[in-house]
């Protein structure tokens, strides 16, 4: 017992505590709405899984920027690169669709890549260069497909709805993939530098680590995710759109901070799962809110509009309750902010 209550002591002062709170806080809103019976349906969690992991995928990417102490909110667009690329590759060079994938995630390593060497080569500040690059993205991905346009052969986005076993979604597996992945990374040089270089990237120069080239590190790492994400947001629509999943730039940078993240050497992946979760969960929540309302009251007439309106309102408390109640990712965010929309400066060797 004496050890639980230690454990949980320290769990108390990690930066995912607040986020796990309001992740669990709103689970048991929805079994209560839902029913445990029905939430935790086969079905029901294969949809929660493959409608949101392209969503989970990208705030876990960002989490990685946001350690590193920088960000990017073309992130959103970015999915629709890969989208874009994959279907059209396939549908104009008639290859199969892995070869369309591997080009999706080549694109986005690119686009990830400039936007590194943008931010943290150049110096630019971060909200600045990631907001032109979006504008440069949209450009290019209605270039490449003028409109919507394309298709996904069955088996491909069947197998991504799949329940392996009937229980487990196929589309969880991304999520664990990249889970993995960071559990390995943390364990590195790469994982410990970035929390060096977030933290303070003056002293981590002193200490013989080279800020530039860990952050752009991070960039490609996250690029790898955004192609994952970007996959999985293919799979999903089964077809091609390239003004698609804008707003999941913004999206991922609040999931980050409901989570517990802030700017630089500060929370850890998980956070962005807890985050991500309770952004779907609220969602999740609100719809089966308004569901149940309209038979109650058909005269209402509640539209989607109104939906949209709650669950944005339960976000952004959420949002004020992890920043109020965390003190020192209050003042990583305050210092954070005012990092990306000044200049950088030059650390000179």
């Amino acid at each position: 017992m004496e050890a639980i209550k230690r454990s949980f002591i320290r769990f108390r002062r990690t930066p995912a505590f607040t986020g796990c709170i309001l992740f669990l806080a709103v689970l048991v809103l929805d079994l209560i709405i839902q029913g445990p019976s029905q939430f935790f349906s086969a079905k029901s969690l294969n949809t929660l899984f493959s409608k949101n992991m392209p969503l989970m995928l990208v705030a876990m990417a960002q989490s990685l920027l946001l350690i590193s102490g920088t960000l990017d909110i073309s992130i959103g667009i970015q999915l629709a690169l890969v989208n874009v690329v994959s279907i059209m590759t396939m549908q104009v060079w008639h290859v199969p669709m892995i070869v369309g994938f591997l080009m999706g995630m080549l694109a986005s390593l690119i686009a990830s890549a400039l936007c590194g060497f943008a931010i943290s080569v150049l110096r630019l500040p971060a909200m600045l260069a990631s907001y032109a690059l979006l504008i440069i993205i949209k450009g290019v991905n209605v270039l490449i497909m003028p409109k919507p346009q394309g298709n996904v052969p069955q088996e491909y986005y069947r197998t991504y709805d799949l329940l392996i076993g009937g229980v487990i979604p196929f589309s969880a597996l991304f999520l664990l993939a990249v889970i993995l992945l960071w559990l390995y990374l943390k364990r590195t040089k790469f994982g410990r530098n970035i929390y060096a270089v977030g933290g303070n990237p003056r002293n981590a120069f002193a200490a013989g680590i080279d800020p530039v080239r860990v952050q752009m590190q991070a960039f490609l790492v996250k690029g790898f995710i955004v192609g994952l994400a970007g996959i999985c947001l293919t799979l999903m629509t089964a077809s091609g759109n390239p003004l698609q999943a804008e707003d999941y730039g913004i999206r991922s940078l609040s999931a980050c901070i409901i989570g517990g993240l802030g700017f630089g050497g500060w929370g850890t992946m998980g956070c962005a799962v807890f985050g991500g979760g309770f952004l779907v969960l609220i969602q999740n929540t609100v719809y089966y809110t308004f569901t149940l309302l309209n038979r109650l009251m058909p005269a209402l007439k509640i539209t989607s509009y109104w939906q949209n309106l709650v669950s944005d309102c339960i976000i952004f408390l959420g949002l004020l309750m992890t920043i109020v109640t965390a003190k020192a990712q209050r003042e990583t965010l305050k210092q954070g902010f005012v990092k990306q929309f000044k200049r950088g400066e030059r650390i000179d060797k």
